[in-house]
């Protein structure tokens, strides 16, 4: 059975990160593209505070870390020294999870996020990403990696121990990624998920927000704390404009 639980926690943001998970420029499905759209410009404003606090902001849009090559942000993230991790750094999938809690169409969604009767693709390569949404932005004191060892290299040289988790999706790639929630806590990191500024992947019929919602509650149970982005900066939460 799992349990929730409420954990206070006081943070430096000097001391701390930001992972932004697969905030492409494009996506095979037109909702899943559409929603990063609606999201981005909070998360810029977010981070562009927390960088400003001394937080160490990481770019992770898997598979286009080549658009980046030579900058100050993937450099920071390639030259950062090795350090040995203390297990594996995988792909940690829900096959991980035991027991297994939430439904099929939230853990085995697919290849489309829309709620139309029809998926509106079928998620075949070539993909459309070629690099983060630009409506993010990428700082020169920033890093750029989706490579897990790249990750741990730069927060163990930082001593980090502290994240803040953001982006999509989050019942696939903020969770499983080899620098995921899931990674992060086997290694006695620390993770709190911006629950605000993350998204699911499904079409499961009791509609998207329910769905994201579940995950959402099955990681705070499970796997680490949230917090929403005026907790952290002030302002209004983000919303979707379908949830408004």
């Amino acid at each position: 059975m799992e349990h929730s639980f409420t954990e206070r926690r006081d943070w430096d943001p000097a001391n701390a990160a930001v992972i932004i998970c697969d905030m492409w420029n494009a996506h095979h499905c037109v909702t899943a593209a559409r929603r990063v759209g609606e999201m981005a410009p909070r998360v810029n404003a977010v981070i562009a505070n927390l960088r400003a606090h001394g937080a160490l902001i990481i770019h992770a849009p898997g598979n286009c870390t080549e658009f980046y090559r030579g900058t100050p942000a993937r450099l920071r993230a390639v030259e950062a020294p090795f350090a040995q991790a203390p297990g594996p750094i995988d792909w940690n999938g829900w096959e991980h999870e035991v027991p297994r809690v939430l439904p099929a169409t939230l853990t085995d969604p697919g290849p489309c996020s829309c709620d139309a009767a029809k998926p509106c693709g079928d998620a075949n390569p070539p993909f459309p990403w070629t690099r983060q949404t630009p409506e993010i932005v990428v700082d020169a004191e920033d890093a750029v990696s989706d490579d897990g060892q790249e990750i741990f290299n730069l927060l163990a040289y930082r001593r980090i121990r502290d994240l803040i988790v953001m982006g999509v999706h989050t019942n696939i790639c903020v969770l499983g990624r080899p620098y995921g929630i899931r990674q992060l806590v086997y290694f006695a990191m620390r993770p709190v998920l911006c629950r605000d500024l993350t998204d699911s992947f499904h079409r499961d019929p009791h509609g998207h927000a329910w769905g994201t919602e579940e995950v959402i509650a099955h990681i705070e149970r499970r796997w680490c704390p949230t917090v929403t982005s005026d907790q952290l900066v002030g302002g209004t939460p983000f919303r979707f404009s379908d949830e408004r």
